[in-house]
Formats: structure tokens, C-alpha cells, sequence
């Protein structure tokens, strides 16, 4: 019996066929990020024009539009879009790195780590501003060094990784638990921001250091997007076409880590992003494509859209984690079942 196999052009046209494909899903993405922008900068208790916003953008000064605009909707808008970006390009850098849909951020405890740091520097040390978000940048950091340095021992492993990072999550919860049964009221409504995720009064103080970080850090992961994906073949044959396999993958965790690290200071730890945007994107894409800026788009039609959810689709106001964290449970059911049947790729 002869097997039939596709010749060049055959090849060729799938390749191109695939190519357009990201392309346009990139683009329809894009298209959709920027309407919900839109949406969110134009409407709200008072309603404005895009003229009017395109002036506040411009520096000028519109009555009342200058305030609303350009000191509430405005830095809420950007920092709900470049946490979207982080925390999407953090999960699917992970997932791809580990070749496991559930090696996201969120499962594996580093999150975690940033809402525990944050809350024990709320109601046992008494911080507040940015202390609290530099306790946060700095127990995402170091949860996320622990975890690879425990899953490194004796070679590194994927599974070992997701496991102890499961476990790290699981503790870190226990202190947050305890921490929070200990606190004062007044502690308490601070500190569930650092549980839930919320975009609630942002400012621009949020804003700058996540939009420093992402661009020193975007460049480079989008400049290595090649070797990523080369990673995802396996150790063996990346080393095979060249990639140097454990820098390479040092890097990418800690640019993920570091870009994480910044969103949740800034946000929180908005549930579920950084785990469903990557697979989300795969599937919009298809199959072979780079997920790196298709995941960043879909982490902020995330974590925008679920933000103008949590304000405008219910009688009462919830934060964005709240809407997410809804989304992703059921979602993170599924993917355990999906996996558990078919293996570990997303």
C-alpha cells in the first residue's frame, strides 16, 4: 500500500496558510484590545467623545474631561492593558518552557508568593503604597527563585517544578489565611486586593514602573520568541539546532518572573490570565504559530474586558479578579480533564 506524502508546494502552502492565519487572528486581537480601550476610556458615569479624549491624550484641557479622562479612566486603562500583556506572556512562557498548560504563574505559587508578601507587609509590618508593591515585587522574586532552585536539584524537571510549585502555593495560601484571621478590619479591605486582583484606584504611580519594565524586558522575550519555541521540542533537540538550552531558559523565566513580579505589584494577583491567555491564543492561532504577542493580546482583552464586566454588567461593582478568576475555574476543569485524556500541550 503507498503512503501519499505532500510535496514543497503543498508544504509551502500550509506554511503560508498558517502564517495567515496567526496573522490575521494577531490583527482581529489587536482590533478587539483596542475597542475595548475605547469603550473604557469613553464611558462611565459621564459619557465623552473620542475628540475629547484625543485632546486630553494631546495635553490639552477639557472641562471635566481632563480629570475623568486623563487621572481615572486613563491610567486604569493602561495598567489593565500592560498587566494583560505581562501576565499573558508570563503564563505562555511558562507553559511553553515547561510543555504543560497547567505551569502557569498562578498554579505554581509564584503569585502567590506576591500576595503573601503583601499582605504580611499590610497587617504585620503596616506598609502601605508602594512599600506594599515593592513587597510584592520582592516576594514574587524570591518564591520564584525557591521553586527553581527546589525542582533543580539533580537536573531540572518540569513536572518536579509544577509539583513543588503546587505545594509552594498551597503554603503560601496557609499564610495568607492565618495572617488575614489575625488582622484588623481596616487591614482586611486593604489587603483583599492582594487576594482578588483589582484595577481599583490606579494611577499613574502604578502605571510607570510596569511600563519601564515591560519595555526593557518585551524586547528581548519577543527577540528569543524562536529559541521558545525551539525549547518546546525538547532539551535535546534545541541544543541539536543551537539554542543553549539552560541560559536560554534561565532567561525567559526570569524576564517572565520579573514581568510578572510588576503586574501583580501593581494589580494584584488577577486570577486565571496568565493560565488561560496562552492556551486561548493556540487555539485562535492554530497550530505551529509564535504565542508569545497573540497571548500578550488576549491577556489584555482579559483583564480589560473583565474590568468593564466587574463595573457595568451587575447591579452592584466587583473587581476584575473576581470576573476572571469566575471565567477560569470552570476553564481550568476542562483543561484538567483535556489533559489528563490527550497529554500535556496546549
Amino acid at each position: 500500500m503507498l503512503v501519499q506524502t505532500k510535496g514543497p508546494a503543498a508544504i509551502m502552502a500550509g506554511r503560508r496558510a498558517r502564517h495567515r492565519r496567526h496573522a490575521v487572528a494577531t490583527i482581529v486581537l489587536g482590533v478587539v484590545l483596542f475597542a475595548l480601550a475605547a469603550v473604557a476610556l469613553m464611558f462611565g458615569n459621564s459619557f465623552y467623545t473620542p475628540g475629547e479624549i484625543i485632546r486630553v491624550m494631546l495635553g490639552e484641557t477639557v472641562p471635566g474631561a481632563s480629570f475623568t479622562v486623563g487621572e481615572l479612566r486613563l491610567p486604569r486603562t493602561a495598567l489593565a492593558i500592560l498587566a494583560g500583556f505581562a501576565f499573558g506572556i508570563a503564563g505562555v512562557t511558562f507553559q511553553t518552557l515547561l510543555r504543560n498548560p497547567l505551569a502557569s504563574p498562578d498554579i505554581i505559587g509564584i503569585t502567590e508568593g506576591a500576595s503573601a508578601a503583601a499582605v504580611v507587609g499590610i497587617v504585620v509590618l503596616g506598609l502601605s503604597g508602594p512599600a506594599v508593591s515593592g513587597m510584592a515585587l520582592g516576594g514574587a522574586l524570591i518564591t520564584a527563585i525557591a521553586i527553581y532552585l527546589l525542582s533543580n536539584k539533580g537536573g531540572f524537571s518540569g513536572i518536579r517544578l509544577i509539583l513543588i510549585g503546587i505545594g509552594v502555593a498551597a503554603m503560601l495560601q496557609s499564610v495568607v489565611s492565618y495572617v488575614l484571621s489575625r488582622a484588623a478590619d481596616w487591614d482586611i479591605q486593604m489587603a483583599m486586593r492582594w487576594i482578588t486582583g483589582s484595577l481599583n484606584n490606579a494611577a499613574w504611580d502604578d502605571v510607570i514602573p510596569l511600563a519601564i519594565a515591560s519595555v526593557v524586558i518585551l524586547p528581548f522575550l519577543f527577540s528569543q520568541a524562536r529559541a521558545l519555541g525551539m525549547l518546546q521540542l525538547g532539551d535535546d533537540s534545541a541544543s541539536g539546532l543551537g539554542v543553549r538550552v539552560t541560559a536560554t531558559r534561565l532567561m525567559f523565566i526570569l524576564g517572565a518572573v520579573a514581568l510578572l513580579a510588576f503586574a501583580t505589584a501593581g494589580t494584584g494577583p488577577i486570577a486565571f490570565v496568565a493560565f488561560m491567555a496562552g492556551p486561548i491564543a493556540a487555539r485562535i492561532t492554530g497550530p505551529g504559530a509564535n504565542l508569545l504577542l497573540p497571548s500578550a493580546f488576549v491577556g489584555a482583552v482579559l483583564v480589560l474586558g473583565g474590568d468593564l464586566i466587574g463595573q457595568f454588567a451587575f447591579d452592584a461593582r466587583y473587581p476584575v479578579g473576581v470576573i476572571t478568576g469566575v471565567l477560569g475555574a470552570p476553564y481550568l476543569i476542562y483543561l484538567l480533564i483535556r489533559t489528563n485524556r490527550s497529554g500535556g500541550s496546549l
